[in-house]
């Protein structure tokens, strides 16, 4: 399989895209004036505790407080690490009101949600991840041979028994890009982790509250740490800029990967170059057609995910359960490819066709899993349920891409719809009626969109003119064109 990965830098936002096959699979976008947070420790202040939900909201500077379980709070033991065995506390003898506490963004802020925070604080090198609280040593699940993961853990064990600075007392967790790499490799990563999170501690024993103690890198560096793999044949980049950065990254912390960066300086755009404009552009519609006729209905909520998969034109060569198998197994694939690129997560519930062959709803469910695996993002997957429903989850640590490229409607205020113009019409005559009781006028005077206009001088004229008669006022229209369809006034003249 052939994997890319293509990065576009403005001055407003840079994004990225790991395309497959010459197939827009996954896109990341971060904004100048809307970065994300996730990875980022502050050095928050408790405001409120809610003993009921066994949570704290912390101000840690941000436009809402960020939230945190008693569950992401760490117990330390008397040598100040992570107490494993200990049980959870009430929140209320854990922190209080006014208390500095430094925490780390585990989810971005979602709608109205404020971000996740957690105590259990880590910081990231290329292989490694450091977690200066805990004696634990463990590996990605991603690294699935068993030889492999115990030549990895025996590596960091003895260098961390040979660490020459028992201040350092802290944990690691090994990355699944350090799958394969040499032991010089690994070994660089630990001293840069310890001196870091040196520096930090500083940091944080200097700084008030609402600080900034650890900003995550910029999307097209961190691009070069989680996403540059192996499997990655090119990285083009469209910044001489951001080229030259993550080319010191790379001689620095991943020599292997200097010959796949590659500066793209074509006048014709990247994004356009590889169709990923007009892909982006599908996946912020609700409905994806599959090549054999059939479609997906795709609907975000802020509770979970729905997904219908509907037949459309194909009728297969056979029968009907055929044709019913085949827009199912396509559509699982089409649905792993649409939850990675939309980067919807969460609950998800997947309607497939109703199939009465058991072995076919075992293959389609199979298809489901396999694809799945591809994604970066830990997911779930149940059987088919009594409904013959799929019930799925999805780690949301981001937004998804709607979320992030779009608003709710102003006009029908995120509802999807809008009241029909009969609907209008008759809210209009009702409004008369209780301004007619109200006042002793003569005349009204309605304002509304056209659609509105023409349907009440039109399909609605009668009973305009039944009303007219029962208040013993004439009534009047005017168009405003800039009155959405639900819009309405009504004036008395």
């Amino acid at each position: 399989m052939s994997e890319e990965l293509l990065i576009n830098v403005t001055p407003t936002e840079t994004r990225t895209a790991l395309v497959e096959n010459g197939m827009l699979q996954e896109v990341y976008i971060e904004r100048t004036q809307r970065k994300g947070f996730v990875g980022n420790i502050y050095k928050g202040k408790v405001v409120r505790v809610l003993p009921g939900m066994q949570a704290a909201f912390v101000d840690i500077g941000l436009e809402r407080a960020g939230f945190i379980h008693a569950g992401d709070i760490a117990p330390l033991d008397e040598d100040g690490m992570e107490d494993r065995n200990a049980e959870i506390a009430d929140i209320r003898e854990i922190v209080r009101e006014g208390q500095s506490l430094v925490v780390q963004v585990t989810k971005d802020p979602i709608g109205t949600k404020g971000a996740r925070l957690t105590t259990h604080l880590s910081v990231s090198a290329r292989y490694l991840v450091y977690m200066p609280y805990t004696r634990h040593i463990g590996i990605s699940t991603r690294i699935e041979a068993d030889e492999e993961r115990d030549r990895l853990k025996s590596l960091v064990q003895q260098c961390v028994e040979e660490n020459e600075e028992p201040d350092q007392q802290g944990g690691f967790i090994v990355r699944t890009v350090a799958e394969g790499v040499s032991e010089d490799e690994l070994r660089a990563d630990i001293p840069f982790l310890y001196k870091l999170w040196a520096d930090l501690e500083a940091k944080i024993k200097a700084a008030p509250p609402k600080t900034v103690i650890l900003e995550d890198l910029p999307l097209f560096m961190r691009t070069m740490r989680d996403l540059v793999k192996p499997h990655i044949e090119k990285v083009r980049v469209d910044s001489r800029e951001a080229i030259g950065k993550m080319l010191e990254f790379a001689e620095s912390y991943a020599p292997e990967t200097v010959k796949r960066l590659e500066h793209y300086p074509g006048e014709r755009p990247l994004f356009e170059l590889y169709g990923v404009e007009d892909e982006i552009q599908k996946a912020l519609d609700k409905k994806v057609l599959l090549k054999s006729g059939g479609s997906l209905v795709i609907e975000q909520t802020e509770a979970m995910t729905t997904i219908d998969v509907n037949t459309g034109a194909f009728v297969g060569h056979r029968n009907l359960e055929e044709t019913i198998f085949k827009t199912n197994l396509e559509a699982a694939t089409a649905i792993a490819r649409q939850l990675r690129l939309r980067n919807l997560g969460g609950i998800i519930i997947i309607d497939f066709i109703d199939m009465k062959d058991t072995e076919h709803q075992r293959q389609v469910l199979r298809t489901l899993e396999k694809m799945m695996e591809r994604d970066h993002a830990k997911t779930s997957i149940t059987g088919v349920s009594e409904l013959g429903l799929v019930e799925m989850t999805r780690k949301r640590i981001r937004e998804s891409l709607g979320q992030v490229m779009c608003e709710p409607c102003p006009v029908c205020n995120g509802r999807g719809r809008l009241k029909s113009s009969e609907t209008v019409c008759y809210e209009i005559f009702r409004e008369i009626l209780r301004e007619a009781r109200a006042y002793d006028n003569k005349k009204f005077l309605v304002l509304a969109s056209q659609v509105v206009i023409d349907r009440l001088l039109d399909e609605e004229s009668a009973n305009v003119a039944d009303l007219e008669e029962f208040i013993s006022c004439s009534i009047q229209f005017q168009v405003e064109n800039i009155y959405s369809q639900e819009q309405y006034d009504i004036i008395l003249v």
